[in-house]
């Protein structure tokens, strides 16, 4: 899913085109109660016969709607229109949010109109905002494909996640993360991604259990690598002590090059890493045989665990070369 098509993504409110989760008591736009069976209400006590166990016999589209949402009053006529014409491939379902919360909080929506695609009792794909007939005709024809749309839906979920960590909201991205090894428990990319994720919050463990998940022939993908080597940096500033401590060391003697390697890791460790880079920069300038090179080798490892594109890696690269061969 797009940022806009995420229904993990943004907050309650109104945004060009969308507006955010709020459920009703009325059907959008006049829509009748009950009107089909292709195309019914629900509540939370009904979800799990109207939508859990009848997705596992087709696809059911949830729509997640308020009576005072103005784009939800544009998409519902659109939805019903379209999964009629489909004729059978999908079915329709209509919670009213603002009577029946639960549901949408438990799938983490955060804005409306929100529509979740189910198969096999699982939501599988998803998107927010009044698409148009065309686009919503798109949609289903993915989601009823024979095999689910499965594939292009867990591309569209794990670049939903990849979204919510670069805007920081690490939480929403782990749930992406298990929603997609729901469905595809050996999945490296959202393996990878849900132990990134973990480290970020702080549980190691649980993220080295995921890691244990990664099968031996993907032990070197690419993030599977990194998170290891944020669970080694982790332990070993596990083991460190108080960085003020180790400034007053480095105050009082300059070339106390093991406060000042020590000092690195907390501050990696912190997320200030170009500070962290130069630190061990300087140590290499002062002495290069420090520990048998050992700031050089700690450097690399801090490249391995920011990722090449990192801007800190970028620079701190930069400058180790200029260090190197100049």
């Amino acid at each position: 899913m797009s940022r806009t098509d995420n229904p993990f993504g943004s907050g309650y409110g109104t945004t060009a085109g969308t507006t955010t989760v709020s459920y009703g008591s009325a059907a959008p736009n006049g829509a009748s109660q009950g009107s089909g069976e292709l195309v019914k209400d629900t509540t939370t006590a009904a979800f799990s016969a109207d939508v859990i166990a009848e997705s596992k016999r087709q696809p059911v589209l949830v729509d997640f709607w308020a009576p005072w949402c103005g784009p939800c009053k544009q998409l519902t006529p659109v939805l019903e229109k379209v999964v009629r014409a489909a004729g059978g491939r999908v079915k329709l379902v209509k919670m009213n949010i603002d009577d029946h919360p639960a549901i949408a909080g438990q799938l983490g929506i955060q804005s409306i109109p929100a529509v979740i695609a189910f198969a096999d009792g699982k939501p599988v794909d998803g998107f927010m905002g009044a698409l148009p007939e065309s686009k919503v005709n798109e949609f289903i024809d993915r989601i009823a494909s024979p095999d689910g749309g499965r594939d292009e839906a867990v591309q569209s979920a794990l670049d939903a996640a990849a979204q919510a960590v670069d805007a920081g909201a690490i939480e929403q991205a782990g749930q992406i993360y298990r929603a997609v090894l729901d469905e595809v428990p050996d999945h490296i990319a959202a393996l990878a991604g849900l132990a990134n994720v973990l480290i970020e919050l702080g549980d190691i463990e649980q993220a080295r259990a995921i890691l244990d998940r990664v099968p031996a022939d993907k032990s070197q993908d690419a993030a599977v690598r990194t998170a290891e080597a944020k669970i080694a940096l982790a332990d070993q500033v596990a083991k460190l002590g108080d960085p003020a401590a180790l400034e007053a060391r480095l105050q009082a003697n300059p070339k106390d090059h093991r406060a000042r390697f020590d000092l690195a890791m907390i501050l990696n460790a912190k997320g200030q890493r170009h500070e962290a880079a130069d630190l061990l920069l300087a140590i290499m300038k002062a002495d290069r045989a420090w520990n048998d090179d050992g700031a050089r080798k700690q450097l690399l490892q801090f490249f391995d665990a920011w990722g090449p594109g990192d801007e800190a890696s970028v620079t701190a690269r930069r400058k180790l070369s200029s260090l190197l061969f100049s």
